[in-house]
């Protein structure tokens, strides 16, 4: 083997050699840590910590995404530099919530893990007022005067006889306990061929009809009150608002009432000012068609084709004498000035 010491013995002037070689590699080596260490520092310099400390910490809800920071405002901070100081305070905040989302249990989806945000914990207000009460029904006072208390009947139902739990209803239902039971009791003076099984299962369904005809006749009575209530409210509108307007102001000076609605007017309707030749021209058509329409009802009243009735107005200036009555009054009246006697 080699023996370092054997050869610096045969070769003394490579021992000046060995340890110049050995101290600049170590200088080096102290050189190169010197400058990682400068490149973590500057690097750690620039990546803030993931962790935010801060007086007071701050209040997240992950339900609502929401971060709020409840520590005072630095005011020198504030003043120095507005931006940089809003930077920091969002940075914080958005660091905060997502490491409260790292934290929170996955769902592994096909877009990459999804998280379950647990429910909100911070109270909203409501964006309405809360509904008021509905008044009680006739049914609703009566059964609280009477003590009557609604009780919901169970599908199950013990049998006595047979010491265990029966439905209701449906199959092998208490309700068919006389359609299957093995022995029947029969009247004397019933017919030869009366089955008892068939005679429980009509009554069973005439049962069954009975309530479905008065579940249907309820309901037609429940929708015709509700339109009678409707139209007895358009009635009493259309009553109010003609009372309204009878006032000599047409109701504009009359006293308010607490709750009246504000009458809703005929809204008018006004035709563009500026129109193509065509509409112009259907516009003018029309108008003269109705025009049109008018004189034929017009002369249809009247009884003839002109607009005066000369035959009645020939008897209403004789007096029921006749034209050729008239006609002799005026040829034998004596011709003279116009405006009568002076």
């Amino acid at each position: 083997m080699f023996k370092i010491e054997e050869y610096f013995i045969q070769r003394p002037s490579a021992i000046c050699t060995y340890f110049l070689f050995r101290n600049w590699h170590i200088s080096i080596l102290h050189h190169r840590k010197m400058d990682v260490s400068n490149l973590l520092a500057s690097h750690a310099a620039k990546i803030q910590s993931i962790t935010v400390e801060k007086d007071t910490p701050l209040d997240v809800d992950t339900g609502f995404l929401t971060v709020t920071d409840l520590n005072p405002i630095d005011v020198e901070s504030y003043a120095a530099n507005l931006e940089e100081y809003l930077h920091s305070t969002a940075r914080d905040g958005i660091q905060t919530l997502i490491a409260a989302l790292y934290a929170l249990p996955t769902l592994p989806s096909p877009d990459g893990p999804l998280a379950q945000l647990p429910p909100p914990t911070t109270p909203l207000p409501r964006a309405k007022p809360l509904p008021k009460p509905k008044p009680p029904t006739k049914w609703e006072r009566f059964a609280s005067f009477k003590g009557i208390q609604k009780k919901r009947r169970e599908k199950a139902i013990w049998d006595e006889e047979k010491q265990e739990w029966m439905h209701r209803w449906g199959r092998d239902g208490k309700n068919k306990e006389k359609e299957e039971q093995w022995i029947h009791e029969v009247k004397a003076d019933a017919a030869v061929d009366f089955d008892p099984v068939q005679d429980a299962r009509n009554a069973r369904k005439a049962r069954v009809a009975k309530n479905e005809r008065q579940r249907l006749q309820n309901i037609a009575r429940a929708q015709t009150a509700r339109e009678e209530r409707d139209q007895r409210k358009v009635d009493i509108d259309r009553t109010l608002a003609s009372t309204r307007t009878s006032t000599a102001s047409m109701g504009k000076f009359d006293r308010k009432l607490e709750g009246d609605r504000k009458m809703r007017g005929v809204k008018r309707k006004f035709d563009p000012s500026e129109t193509s030749a065509e509409q112009e021209k259907q516009t003018s058509l029309a108008l003269l068609s109705n025009l049109e329409g008018e004189t034929k009802r017009a002369r249809k009243d009247k009884g003839g084709d002109d607009v005066l009735n000369i035959r009645k107005a020939i008897r209403t200036v004789s007096k029921g004498k006749g034209g050729v009555a008239l006609g002799r009054e005026t040829a034998s009246r004596p011709k003279g000035k116009r405006g009568g006697k002076r």
